[in-house]
Protein backbone atom coordinates (compact mmCIF):
# COMPACT_ATOMS: atom_id res chain seq x y z
CA UNK A 1 0.00 0.00 0.00
CA UNK A 2 1.55 3.12 -0.77
CA UNK A 3 1.24 5.76 1.82
CA UNK A 4 0.82 9.72 0.69
CA UNK A 5 3.75 11.96 1.14
CA UNK A 6 2.70 14.47 4.58
CA UNK A 7 4.77 17.42 3.56
CA UNK A 8 4.88 20.86 5.94
CA UNK A 9 4.96 24.17 3.83
CA UNK A 10 4.39 27.70 4.73
CA UNK A 11 0.51 29.58 3.16
CA UNK A 12 3.47 32.07 1.77
CA UNK A 13 4.77 29.40 0.22
CA UNK A 14 1.90 27.67 -1.15
CA UNK A 15 1.87 27.18 -4.91
CA UNK A 16 -1.54 28.24 -6.97
CA UNK A 17 -2.96 24.54 -6.82
CA UNK A 18 -2.86 24.62 -2.81
CA UNK A 19 -4.26 27.65 -2.57
CA UNK A 20 -7.25 27.34 -4.83
CA UNK A 21 -7.67 24.00 -2.48
CA UNK A 22 -7.34 25.72 0.47
CA UNK A 23 -10.47 28.43 -1.33
CA UNK A 24 -12.24 25.70 -1.83
CA UNK A 25 -12.06 23.80 1.27
CA UNK A 26 -12.74 26.45 3.31
CA UNK A 27 -14.68 29.03 1.60
CA UNK A 28 -15.93 30.79 4.61
CA UNK A 29 -12.36 31.36 6.63
CA UNK A 30 -10.45 28.49 7.88
CA UNK A 31 -10.23 30.41 11.33
CA UNK A 32 -11.81 27.72 12.79
CA UNK A 33 -10.39 25.13 11.19
CA UNK A 34 -6.75 26.33 12.54
CA UNK A 35 -4.84 23.20 14.60
CA UNK A 36 -2.11 23.92 16.90
CA UNK A 37 0.91 21.25 16.49
CA UNK A 38 3.68 20.42 18.83
CA UNK A 39 7.19 19.70 17.97
CA UNK A 40 9.34 17.14 18.96
CA UNK A 41 11.58 19.76 20.77
CA UNK A 42 8.50 21.55 22.18
CA UNK A 43 7.91 24.79 20.16
CA UNK A 44 4.87 24.68 18.37
CA UNK A 45 2.92 26.00 14.71
CA UNK A 46 -0.48 26.62 14.28
CA UNK A 47 -2.12 24.92 10.46
CA UNK A 48 -4.86 23.70 8.41
CA UNK A 49 -4.85 20.21 6.31
CA UNK A 50 -5.14 20.29 2.55
CA UNK A 51 -5.34 16.71 1.38
CA UNK A 52 -4.35 15.80 -2.63
CA UNK A 53 -4.20 12.02 -3.90
CA UNK A 54 -0.82 11.54 -3.26
CA UNK A 55 0.09 14.36 -0.75
CA UNK A 56 -1.38 15.68 2.99
CA UNK A 57 -0.49 18.96 3.96
CA UNK A 58 0.06 20.94 6.77
CA UNK A 59 -0.25 24.44 5.89
CA UNK A 60 1.39 26.69 8.39
CA UNK A 61 -1.00 29.70 9.05
CA UNK A 62 -0.27 32.66 11.28
CA UNK A 63 -3.06 33.49 14.47
CA UNK A 64 -3.49 36.31 15.99
CA UNK A 65 -4.21 35.64 19.80
CA UNK A 66 -6.74 38.04 20.99
CA UNK A 67 -4.44 38.87 24.82
CA UNK A 68 -7.05 42.11 25.71
CA UNK A 69 -7.71 41.93 29.60
CA UNK A 70 -12.00 41.97 30.18
CA UNK A 71 -10.75 46.17 31.26
CA UNK A 72 -9.09 46.62 28.31
CA UNK A 73 -12.02 45.09 25.63
CA UNK A 74 -14.47 46.92 27.52
CA UNK A 75 -12.64 50.44 27.24
CA UNK A 76 -12.09 49.91 23.52
CA UNK A 77 -15.24 48.27 22.36
CA UNK A 78 -17.80 49.27 25.66
CA UNK A 79 -19.81 46.89 27.95
CA UNK A 80 -21.07 43.92 26.48
CA UNK A 81 -23.10 42.83 29.73
CA UNK A 82 -26.54 42.62 29.89
CA UNK A 83 -27.79 45.36 32.32
CA UNK A 84 -30.40 43.63 33.60
CA UNK A 85 -28.28 40.20 34.62
CA UNK A 86 -27.39 40.90 38.02
CA UNK A 87 -25.10 37.58 38.30
CA UNK A 88 -21.71 37.17 36.99
CA UNK A 89 -22.11 36.18 33.43
CA UNK A 90 -20.54 32.43 33.09
CA UNK A 91 -16.98 33.43 31.33
CA UNK A 92 -15.14 31.37 28.45
CA UNK A 93 -11.75 29.90 29.33
CA UNK A 94 -9.39 32.91 28.42
CA UNK A 95 -6.49 30.54 27.76
CA UNK A 96 -6.65 29.96 23.91
CA UNK A 97 -4.05 26.98 24.50
CA UNK A 98 -7.41 24.93 25.55
CA UNK A 99 -9.23 26.01 21.96
CA UNK A 100 -7.25 24.08 19.70
CA UNK A 101 -6.16 20.59 19.23
CA UNK A 102 -2.54 19.63 19.83
CA UNK A 103 -0.98 16.89 17.41
CA UNK A 104 2.50 15.64 17.22
CA UNK A 105 4.06 16.30 13.36
CA UNK A 106 7.63 16.32 12.81
CA UNK A 107 8.53 18.55 10.15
Amino acid sequence: MNQKKRLVISYKNCSEEVLRAIKEKYPNGYGDEVIKVQKPNGDFFHAITIDFKDVSYLVKVDVKIDNLTEEEFEKQFGSTGDSADSGEAEKEDENPENHVSSDVFDE
